[in-house]
């Protein structure tokens, strides 16, 4: 049902998990532990996942704050459970209220979780290959110092994500990111003629290292090659499915 970082797990007062998509009711192309509000899935089914999720994490149903995911560096500060209104529009979650869990979606994206224990400070962040070049990672931790957390205490884990052999992207694809750094080269291996292979949490890794975050936990797995436990919206494309599930990463402070 989920997996998780021995880093993280390590620490006091911090529960969290990278679920995966086993261990829930939606069936067909959704099965089974499908959390995707914006899914075609019955919303019946992703309210039970959803909180079969909450209960694994042992917070209340609506103690598991996510957003309507929009690719942006956008960042929101969960002081409350949710009220049942519409989502904010974000990719980013973090708070310093014990019994908040921090939640993002992901299916290929890299979800990353962070925690300063000692601030008593968590978060989770959306980080596709737009957010992540557009700094919601680096936003994550300017939010969470904010809140008290210091950023050379901060721990991170990338969760479960497409990587380099999975993700073919095009020359326009490499141009955007050269046109930032130029050395962002090496996070493209050669690929056909006029594409290449991007390491997306080669990326990520790169991004939270130069932002000062020392400990950074990179679980390793593929989405993309995983059918069994991970949805991947790029594995949808390929086989022409008309819609994907969507996994939860979340962390939350214990009461």
């Amino acid at each position: 049902m989920r997996v998780s970082s021995s880093a993280l797990s390590a620490l006091p007062g911090i529960r969290h998990a990278f679920f995966t998509r086993e261990g829930g009711v939606s069936e067909g192309i959704y099965g089974s532990l499908n959390a995707g509000i914006g899914s075609n899935d019955a919303p019946e089914n992703v309210r039970e996942n959803r909180r079969r999720m909450t209960e694994a994490l042992g917070v209340a149903d609506n103690a598991l704050i996510s957003c309507f995911q929009i690719h942006s560096p956008d960042v929101v500060v969960a002081e409350k459970p949710h009220d049942g209104g519409d989502r904010p529009r974000a990719d980013a979650v973090v708070t310093r209220v014990a019994g908040l869990a921090c939640g993002v979606a992901a299916a290929d994206c890299g979800p990353v979780l962070f925690a300063d224990a000692e601030a008593g400070v968590v978060g989770a962040a959306h980080a596709g290959w737009k957010g992540a070049l557009g700094g919601v990672l680096e936003a994550t931790i300017q939010a969470m110092e904010g809140l008290g957390a210091a950023r050379g205490r901060i721990q991170t884990a990338i969760g479960p994500l497409i990587r380099q052999p999975s993700y073919e992207v095009s020359q326009s694809f490499m141009d955007q990111f050269l046109a930032v750094d130029s050395s962002y080269s090496r996070f493209f291996a050669d690929g056909k003629p006029g594409h290449g292979q991007f390491d997306l949490p080669g990326f990520i890794g790169h991004r939270l290292a130069a932002a000062g975050i020392g400990m950074i936990d990179d679980l390793g797995l593929d989405t993309y090659s995983d059918p069994e436990r991970f949805f991947s919206y790029r594995r949808t494309t390929h086989r022409r499915e008309p819609d994907y599930g969507r996994h939860i990463a979340a962390i939350t402070l214990g009461r």
